[in-house]
């Protein structure tokens, strides 16, 4: 499919009122869980689910598809409250991808909707005097700014699916923004570790009211986001694009201790495309998710192709030999990701010949051995048609969140959404939301030894991402919803439940707190107080690098049978509704 493209052109909206429909929540536990004890049951409905980060981001999901709305709609009602209640993660300024599936039709498809450079952006924006800047003092300030695209996916999507009236989908936040919500522990602890906002007047204002952190169980209102919001409402996305919003954001940007590129030409030739879902085989499935400009689909789907020949089944969780073959067929995947990932509207990118069968059976080959490979380079995977470029060198901060939901017509969709980094630019616009640092997702190189590199910096270019929403599809339908936040480790964490439901026939729950092990680069990272600590030795003995450390995923996950069943990752605070 030709990649399709939506701007305001296109975006006269007409919307169908909501039909009641009663049912009873079944809610699954919040809060923080001791990941050494067994997972508790996951949530079972009959009819419609939704998994997200925040209670009251899931509740007015919940409302929406017990009104009469669909997934389309209950993601618009998600989205708004998160970025209120969660805004450190993501939000308006921020940008999203987002895998469909369409119960009448039959199709998968999949909307972008990542922030783009500004038009004045070259490869040399994060550089000084020929060097490379300090990646925090790239993040911080206008620099980072990405055109931002969720507001504009939000109503896309809807458009092209939704059936609820759009004005009311904003009623939950709007009333959380005016009559004030209370503060998590996650979002307090995040507020209080950060160094760098005080250093923000627009951010310092909000998160640090009288100079101290905001306090976990306070009241907080926003009545700037609030007013944001009833714009949307009341005049579709294009509100945000144009006009006083916009303003708002370019002049926040522009007038920046570090001041960004973004203009006001940029906000309104943003545009969301419509691309194809990439899908990779597994043990009789389909592994369906985003292609380019994420790394998400190619790499996920290269692990789990890397491993397939293998008896991962019959290995069991607590296998060395299982977390070896996982961790190198990772660390293959990785290299290719950073050789040849990128914005494909940009860059010519091999995406068929990544997934390729004889391709990747030539590189499972390497990992017919008893130890770690001693080094790992990317691959020659088939072209269309030649280019050479160097490898990347881009950092992706572990932040972000995901929305699971399966509506009662059994439609499905998988959407991650993200500032980037935790406060993303530490930059507030005026009305009430975070500006992304999308930007530093960018190389901060250009070349490689006089070889290009796909991921460097150029005018309307997406920056390549790791975001890996998923639908795991058989027999033509959805089996597993999924997706994490977690910066470049999100890679691994889909993986890795993947593996555990498909593989270890964990229930979706017990897959999303399973212990973490991830490897992207060579250093094995596992989880800290967990049982992964046990393996650093027998790791180590098979030649890995090994490091305990916190490891902070944000799954949420709805499996599909003859009932739903969903879970929430208990590394934050997020749960799943059905009924």
């Amino acid at each position: 499919m030709r990649p399709i493209r939506y701007s305001f052109a296109l975006s006269m909206l007409m919307f169908l009122p909501a039909h009641a429909q009663q049912a009873a929540d079944a809610v699954a536990p919040e809060g923080a869980v001791d990941l050494s004890t067994e997972a508790t049951a996951p949530v079972e409905a009959e009819d419609w689910m939704v998994a997200a980060a925040n209670p009251l981001a899931v509740e007015a999901g919940a409302r929406v598809l017990r009104e009469g709305g669909n997934a389309a709609d209950a993601m618009v009602a998600v989205q708004a409250v998160l970025g209120l209640v969660e805004p450190q993660s993501s939000g308006l300024g921020g940008g999203a991808f987002l895998v469909w599936y369409d119960a009448e039709t039959g199709e998968l498809s999949t909307l972008d909707g990542r922030e783009t450079a500004p038009m004045d952006a070259t490869p040399l924006l994060f550089q000084q005097d020929g060097e490379e800047m300090d990646f925090y003092d790239a993040v911080i300030g206008g620099l980072s700014v990405g055109t931002p695209g969720t507001p504009m996916l939000m109503e896309v999507a809807h458009r092209k699916w939704g059936r609820a009236n759009w004005a009311g989908l904003f009623e939950d936040a709007i009333g959380h923004a005016e009559d004030g919500f209370e503060v998590s522990p996650r979002l307090a602890g995040l507020v209080a570790e950060d160094e760098y906002l005080p250093g923000s007047p627009s951010a310092a204002a909000y998160f640090l009211p009288d100079g101290a952190p905001v306090a976990e169980g306070a009241t907080l209102t926003n009545p700037a986001y609030a007013e944001t919001l009833r714009a949307l409402a009341a005049e579709g996305a294009g509100a945000f694009y144009y006009g006083e919003i916009a303003e708002g954001i370019v002049a926040t940007v522009r007038d920046a201790e570090k001041p960004g590129k973004l203009t006001l030409d940029d906000l309104a030739a943003y545009e969301v495309v419509e691309r194809d879902a990439v899908c990779a085989p597994y043990r009789g499935a389909e592994i369906c998710g985003m292609g380019p400009p994420s790394s998400g689909g190619l790499t996920v789907g290269q692990i789990l192709g890397l491993i397939e020949p293998f008896d991962i089944a019959g290995m069991g969780p607590d296998s060395p030999e299982a977390w070896r073959l996982i961790g190198d067929a990772s660390r293959l995947a990785f290299a290719d990701r950073g050789r040849y990932m990128a914005d494909s509207d940009f860059v010519p990118m091999p995406t068929a010949g990544l997934l390729d069968d004889a391709y990747l059976e030539e590189r499972s080959q390497l990992l017919q051995g008893d130890d770690a490979l001693p080094e790992v380079n990317a691959g020659s995977p088939p072209w269309d048609h030649a280019m050479l470029w160097g490898d990347d060198d881009a950092i992706e901060m572990p932040s972000t969140s995901h929305i699971s939901i399966v509506d009662g017509d059994g439609n499905a969709l998988s959407m991650t959404t993200t500032i980037e980094g935790g406060f993303g630019s530490h930059l507030m616009a005026p009305g009430g939301f975070l500006l992304n640092n999308e930007l530093t997702d960018f190389s901060f190189s250009t070349h490689e030894d006089g070889v290009p590199i796909a991921n460097r910096v150029e005018p309307g270019k997406r920056p390549r991402s790791s975001m890996a929403p998923t639908i795991v599809m058989r027999d033509g339908a959805p089996e597993l919803v999924i997706g994490s936040p977690g910066g470049s480790r999100i890679i691994g964490y889909v993986a890795q439940a993947i593996i555990a439901h498909m593989d270890w026939g964990m229930d979706v729950q017990a897959a999303l707190a399973m212990p973490h092990l991830v490897n992207r680069f060579g250093t094995y990272d596992l989880e800290a107080g967990t049982s992964a600590e046990a393996l650093a030795g027998p790791l180590g003995e098979m030649g890995f690098e090994t490091e305990i450390r916190d490891l902070n995923s944000g799954l949420h996950a709805i499996a599909v049978g003859e009932t739903l069943s969903g879970g929430a990752d208990p590394r934050r605070e997020g749960v799943a509704i059905g009924e």
